[in-house]
């Protein structure tokens, strides 16, 4: 776990970093500058964007990390090959799009028309978010994680940070910003040009008749499978933000989008740690080191099921002051259980660790397609069930049960095939520690001061979590990895 343990905490620290960043866009920035609709609206045309990427990329980031191992030589070749497949996944996703325009015109067109002025902007979006994840993907298959996060966690949030001030002081008026979105998510994809050309591995070679025989044909038959557990994945993170400006409004779909970012940051140290672990995973299935595996899994989901509900705790006790910092509070805070229910999804997901990228990279991996799109299919029939039954609320909770279900699923598939469990003793203690936590605060009394009233809070939390570590009770080995990193970040 040393190379695993060093990258994910690099990546871990641009993560944070783009989180800094993006709550202070989410939770400022945004509000102040734009009004309710307008954000509605800047939200929804780029969750829409990113929803077509998975569909076009036709599985090609998961293929990549499975395949590279499997090369001696020819990687350049590998990425023009797999540049190729994701131009004519595009191509089609592209043409599908335009085809049922009209239907897609229908879905925003009552509650949320002002969206369909910008639809043309999607595409673009999309062809430069599908680019990035290929390089993305190819940077990853040489260990090379932190800087790819740089980008897409630090720069982009960044530079839309950058535009939308640009818009605020009105150098620019709000059909200019949402066109210039173009640009923002085209200047990540020029940096990861540069970053793998200075790594002197992004080559233009067509040499693909030196691929080991079976290659290709493998290559593209594992990810043509894996696409739909992609796709469908990414269905379940977007789609209740899509549904909600479809069947309620923009003004909605701009609350639970500030609600929703708020809970995304809990899952920032299993989304770091993951992008580390899937070619290790992907090269210990590929030597049939099952041991290593195992000690991973388990490894991964103590420290992400701490750490994760470690930040969960943080945000939720201290949810009315994060309300008060933000403009316009008073319609905002009407997302409080969005956090709360998107917040305990996530805690969910890092307690049962790696089960997603150990079922992609094994012989079970069609489980997990099969896993995934049903689990999409349950998440639009939650929220058609419950966004109508209680609004916004509802969408969080469609997502939570699925994510419980989809979790407690695969769980007991890889118990069952592989006899792999995640869990131990100290992943009881770190669930009797947070139980006992939330019940404490819930009876704590809260002071006029809000200021104090953070600060006292904040400081309880982390005493108890650092208190109890000391005493090694629980959580004593991953506040010794985090002080030794902080110490010593570097191999």
């Amino acid at each position: 776990m040393g190379k695993v343990a060093n990258q994910s905490f690099r990546t871990a620290i641009f993560s944070y970093l783009g989180v800094v960043i993006g709550y202070f866009n989410v939770l400022w920035l945004y509000p102040y500058a734009l009004e309710a609709a307008e954000l509605g609206t800047f939200r929804t045309i780029q969750d829409l964007a990113l929803l077509i990427v998975p569909f076009a990329q036709l599985g090609l980031g998961n293929g990549i990390t499975r395949y590279f191992p499997k090369l001696q030589s020819n990687q350049s070749s590998f990425l023009s090959f797999s540049l190729l497949i994701a131009l004519l996944g595009f191509i089609l996703a592209a043409s599908l799009f335009w085809l049922f325009q009209d239907e897609i015109v229908g879905l925003f067109a009552k509650n949320s028309p002002e969206v369909i002025r910008y639809l043309w902007i999607v595409l673009f979006i999309t062809f430069l978010a599908l680019a990035n994840s290929i390089l993305d993907a190819y940077s990853r298959s040489y260990l090379k994680v932190s800087i790819p996060t740089f980008f897409r966690e630090v720069f982009l949030r960044l530079l839309t940070g950058i535009w939308m001030i640009f818009f605020l002081i009105k150098w620019i008026d709000f059909d200019q910003m949402m066109a210039g979105l173009i640009g923002v998510y085209g200047l990540p994809l020029i940096g990861m040009v540069v970053y793998l050309s200075y790594l002197r591995v992004l080559k233009l070679d067509f040499s693909w008749s030196k691929f080991p025989k079976g290659f290709r044909t493998a290559f593209i038959q594992f990810s043509l499978i894996t696409f739909l557990a992609t796709a469908a994945s990414t269905l379940i993170l977007k789609i209740d933000s899509i549904m909600v400006s479809s069947l309620i409004s923009l003004e909605a779909n701009a609350i639970y989008t500030i609600a929703f970012s708020m809970a995304i940051v809990i899952e920032m140290p299993r989304r770091a740690i993951s992008q580390v672990i899937m070619p290790v995973i992907a090269d210990h299935f590929s030597k049939e080191n099952h041991p290593a595996i195992q000690k991973i899994y388990t490894q991964v989901s103590n420290r992400q099921f701490y750490i994760s509900l470690l930040i969960f705790l943080g945000i939720w006790i201290n949810i009315d002051f994060i309300y008060r910092l933000i403009p316009n509070s008073s319609l905002y805070e009407a997302g409080k259980w969005v956090v709360f229910w998107i917040g305990l999804g996530k805690v969910i997901d890092a307690l049962f660790s790696a089960n997603s990228e150990i079922l992609v990279f094994s012989k079970y991996f069609k489980f997990n397609l099969i896993a995934t799109i049903l689990m999409s299919i349950m998440i639009i029939l939650l929220n058609y069930l419950l966004i109508p039954q209680f609004g916004i609320s509802g969408a969080a909770i469609a997502s939570a049960l699925v994510m419980l279900l989809f979790n407690v699923v695969k769980f007991f598939f890889l118990k069952y095939r592989l006899q792999m469990n995640p869990f131990s003793p100290e992943t009881l203690k770190i669930l009797i520690l947070g139980i006992a936590l939330f019940l404490l605060f819930m009876g704590l009394p809260t002071f006029e001061n809000y200021w104090l009233d953070f600060v006292l809070r904040s400081l309880i939390l982390v005493s108890f979590f650092l208190g109890l570590a000391m005493l090694g009770w629980v959580g004593k080995e991953e506040w010794e990895w985090v002080r030794e990193k902080i110490k010593k970040p570097k191999p």
